[in-house]
């Protein structure tokens, strides 16, 4: 306030000097009492309305190239001067009340109007269409971790996660564990050593133990660890590192989907991406995108080779299932046929976590002496279950296996959808149709 006083001063310091100095001569001239009083009082009245108005002025000046939410304070400012100077000046009253209600109503617009959000205006940017062998290899990889976490640097934060979901059940830092699948870190370099596992049995798929000897008849086994990689992504029961198989198959069968394949579906150049970004994060060169590509194209065929829509990157997505979807690839999409069996949904048939007869066991837990959640009934349960799952673990199953951002990576509709169903599913009964 003193700044913008001192501002109007200066502007306006020629228009008071000329009001004081007739403020002087009324005093002086003036010699009936009454009169005098009423001439210095109306011209004192005078040198105040000057000066809000200058401070108007001065507001204005200050602000309209910076905080332009304040320029209706000017208008405010203005509505005062005129009806103090109504107050006094009877003959002009009427046509400065009018004017102080045109400046109250001015500046009410104008004040709602500047405190909305403003947007700038303007063209929109250029979209620069990038195709994905036209990148950089800094550029791939950082396609590739939006991929994996969602986001450019947000492979540290805890619960980001991306299209390709690995997260869900992979450590990609030295030092943490993973309860569902071998830490990523590392990995360029460990690819080489798995090569040399007895158990993969390289160029002799005919004589592996797995669940699957190739990723498809005549595909062979990797010869290099960019080809490895790209064999575990395609065909992740061909070799299973020890102590990460499905439980009850002595690490025959790999819980991880083929991640080319729905519901995950990532393409070529994709994979590529994420490859590159599992180089480079750990400082070594990324082979080039045409041989990482190559090295899929070996045990992918043609024909479950995922398109990419106009060979665009297609980044990440925030949510892992809308709710628009049917429950099985609810269920499919968030990963949970890969860790539970749940009767009805094809392909669930995990045994990491316990098998979902919510119907059944949800009324049980509850029950449970060791039970220290809030939930009431068995649709609060499953909800509780799934968006926070630490709440009541079941035996034997170690606690934070299960990932805690199912609250955050699926919608309320989708959530719906996987308690209805679940709460239907009883022990020895018909499970409920999709």
């Amino acid at each position: 306030m003193g700044n913008l006083i001192a501002e109007a001063l200066s502007m306006g310091w020629m228009a008071l000097a000329i009001l004081a100095g007739l403020l002087v001569y009324f005093q002086m001239s003036i010699s009936e009492p009454a009169a005098k009083k009423r001439a210095v009082f109306k011209t004192f009245i005078g040198i105040v309305a000057t000066l809000l108005l200058f401070m108007a002025i001065a507001n204005y000046t200050n602000n309209f190239y910076g905080q332009n939410r304040l320029l209706p304070v000017s208008l405010v400012i203005i509505t005062v001067g005129t009806f103090v100077m109504a107050l006094y000046f009877t003959n002009l009253s009427a046509l400065l009340k009018i004017g102080g209600v045109m400046f109250f109503v001015a500046a009410f617009l104008s004040g709602y109007g500047n405190w909305l959000p403003q947007v700038e205006g303007g063209f929109p940017p250029v979209e620069e269409k990038k195709t994905w062998d036209s990148m950089t290899p800094q550029q791939l990889a950082d396609e590739g971790e939006k991929i994996i976490f969602g986001g450019v640097g947000k492979n540290k934060e805890q619960g980001a996660i991306g299209k390709g979901q690995c997260p869900l059940c992979h450590a990609f830092h030295a030092g943490m564990l993973g309860e569902r699948a071998p830490n990523l870190a590392g990995l360029p370099g460990r690819g080489k050593e798995r090569l040399e596992d007895p158990k993969y049995s390289k160029g002799n798929p005919s004589k592996r133990e797995y669940e699957a000897k190739e990723a498809f008849p005549g595909s062979g086994t990797a010869e290099n660890g960019q080809e490895y990689i790209a064999e575990s992504h395609a065909c992740p029961s061909c070799y299973v590192v020890a102590g990460y198989g499905v439980k009850g198959t002595n690490d025959k069968q790999s819980p991880m989907p083929s991640i080319h394949k729905p519901p995950i579906s990532l393409s070529l150049p994709e994979l590529a991406a994420v490859d590159t970004w599992m180089y480079l994060r750990e400082g070594i060169d990324a082979p080039s995108f045409e041989e990482i590509v190559k090295s899929y194209e070996k045990f992918i065929p043609e024909a479950d080779r995922p398109k990419q829509a106009d060979e665009k990157p297609a980044g990440a997505t925030s949510l892992l299932a809308d709710g628009s979807e049917p429950i099985d690839q609810i269920f499919a999409k968030g990963q949970c046929i890969s860790c539970h069996t749940i009767p009805g949904i094809p392909g669930a048939v995990g045994t990491i976590g316990p098998k979902l007869e919510e119907g059944t066991s949800a009324p049980q837990r509850i029950k449970d002496p060791t039970y220290k959640g809030t939930a009431k009934s068995p649709t609060e349960y499953i909800m509780e279950s799934i968006v926070d799952p630490s709440a009541f673990v079941v035996k034997p199953f170690p606690d934070n296996t299960m990932p805690k951002i199912f609250g955050q990576k699926l919608s309320a509709g989708a959530l719906k959808k996987i308690v209805d169903y679940l709460s239907q599913v009883k022990t020895g009964a018909p499970p409920p149709k999709i």
